[in-house]
């Protein structure tokens, strides 16, 4: 659906001033025993499209698809960076990466964020706060698991285990539920009761392993699943579409591991794929009937989503990182039995993403968001489905998988566009910027920058860009890993005068794959060995 500018502003006010007058309604009505309770449950590696909801024909997820029926289904909800760490601590924080300053190899989110994180903010106002499953990030707070009343999850910042019994604080399930996504839901069921004897509203975070890798610990339960179905490809699966990306994108450890889903894995990687997907469906069942149990499902938001989206051989590329929709698009499924949409199958085609989740609880909550953060309130969007909250969102791909910048850059994502400005270039990789017209191209198989027809969509989307990239110089962190990018990101900078890092490729692991990636692609050496 295309919106003029002026019809977008007219809308968005409007909007705003009813979601205003709702809200105040709610609140001046509000108890603190009345309060909703919240439980948020987040994937890992679960792209956008892999639910029945979204039009897949093969993966079974009834318990999802039966919550998106009750609530709403946001078509355009983006990971604002695709990669665990960054995006685990922009779900806490409400907070862009560059102000968490909280990614592989860059720093720790500090006290201060961590103090001002939805869990902490509920909890200070009352709520009972419990948590389980991959946390995957680190803090200067080192004990801020005793922070929740309940407490089940993985140690650290690693990537916990499939198998339950080894995670330290989730072994007392691990007899009856050997898989951890199972162990979950268990625990999410636990932690219901207890809240509801205690009598306090509560919120509930379960953060699902599934489906990261390794796609072959499957839960016993889920084994046989898709045995006999034949998966099909993306229509932007394969060979034909990672021809057509820029030296740029190619240039990280989504290229090198591209055989994981080649014509030869595909079926096998897919397929396992789906059964943890549909392991993490049975687990949110588990939750849901606990809700209805407890008599608590009329006064309980669930929120559904995950930390990214994945490639799954779509561009003919694995993992996720790069600000292409296959990686960055999430799911997300918010039901308010309150709202007005309940129960009607509505969906939301406005720009969202993770920064907003925060906020979003927060305001359930009836509070008020701390101006740090810099997501918005989608209780608006649960009102009204039709209505937006911005016109813009950026998606960042700041993680360099040997600590390099050649697959670096940001993308501006608006309901009808999506631009890329790649931060590299060379004498032998040349500048790139790509445009898609997601209305006719939602896959994003043709790169329309240099379409003159599309000159004026460019000329906007580049001036979204650089408002994006001028509050990322204003208010990111102050380390050099955010502060260098006030150059590396920018357009206006010519590429001789950046200072990029080396690639190293005489060293070993990702430096030396990276470096013979680079001789294939271009041909030469890398300038800067």
């Amino acid at each position: 659906m295309r919106i003029t500018r002026r019809a977008f502003v007219t809308r968005a006010m409007a909007g705003a001033l009813t979601a205003g007058a709702l809200l105040r309604t709610r609140e001046a009505a509000a108890t603190p025993a009345e309060r909703p309770n919240i439980v948020f449950l987040m994937a890992d590696d679960h792209r956008a499209y892999a639910l029945g909801c979204m039009g897949d024909p093969h993966i079974r997820t009834p318990n999802l698809d039966r919550l998106a029926d009750q609530g709403v289904l946001f078509e355009r909800c983006y990971a604002t960076s695709p990669l665990c760490m960054a995006g685990r601590a922009t779900v806490m924080t409400g907070m862009y990466e560059y102000k968490t300053g909280c990614n592989f190899q860059t720093g720790q989110l500090s006290a201060d964020a961590w103090n001002r994180s939805y869990p902490m903010l509920l909890k200070r106002a009352g709520y009972r706060i419990a948590f389980a499953g991959k946390w995957g990030f680190p803090l200067q707070v080192k004990d801020y698991a005793k922070a929740f009343d309940t407490w089940g999850g993985f140690e650290g910042a690693g990537q916990g285990f499939y198998q339950t019994g080894k995670n330290p604080a989730m072994r007392p399930y691990a007899n009856d539920y050997p898989h951890v996504t199972r162990a979950l839901g268990a625990f999410g069921r636990d932690v219901i009761r207890e809240s509801v004897r205690a009598g306090k509203p509560f919120c509930l975070s379960l953060s699902f392993k599934a489906p990261h890798k390794p796609h072959n610990v499957i839960d016993p339960d889920d084994r046989n699943l898709y045995e006999n179905v034949t998966l099909q490809k993306p229509p932007n699966w394969g060979p034909p579409y990672l021809a057509k990306l820029p030296t740029q994108a190619k240039l990280g450890r989504q290229y090198v591991q591209r055989d994981e889903w080649d014509a030869d894995h595909y079926a096998d990687h897919m397929r396992a794929y789906y059964q943890l997907i549909s392991g993490v469906d049975a687990a949110v069942g588990m939750v849901l009937a606990e809700l209805q149990r407890q008599g608590v499902v009329d006064n309980t938001v669930v929120i559904y989503t995950s930390d990214n989206g994945y490639f799954c051989g779509a561009h003919g590329l694995q993992g996720k990182v790069l600000p292409y929709d296959d990686a960055a698009l999430v799911p997300l499924i918010i039901h308010d039995p309150r709202a007005p949409s309940a129960g009607k199958r509505l969906r939301s085609e406005a720009v969202v993403g993770n920064i907003d989740f925060a906020p979003t609880m927060l305001r359930l909550a009836g509070l008020d968001a701390p101006e740090q953060m810099d997501g918005r309130s989608l209780v608006p969007l649960l009102d009204d489905p039709s209505g937006r909250v911005r016109e813009s969102i950026l998606v960042v791909q700041n993680w360099g998988w040997a600590d390099n910048d050649h697959n670096k850059g940001l993308a501006v994502a608006t309901e009808d566009f999506k631009y890329i400005h790649w931060c590299y270039a060379d004498r032998n990789v040349p500048p790139a910027e790509e445009l898609f017209d997601l209305a006719k191209d939602p896959r994003e198989t043709a790169n329309v920058a240099a379409d003159p027809a599309y000159a004026d969509a460019l000329r906007r989307l580049r001036g979204l860009y650089d408002t994006h990239h001028a509050h990322w110089s204003e208010h990111c962190v102050n380390q050099q890993n955010y502060t260098r990018h006030r150059e590396i990101f920018s357009r206006h900078v010519p590429w001789q005068e950046k200072a990029y890092r080396a690639l190293h490729t005489k060293g070993k692991g990702a430096h030396r794959a990276l470096g013979t990636v680079y001789r294939e692609l271009t041909g030469h050496e890398p300038p800067d060995e």
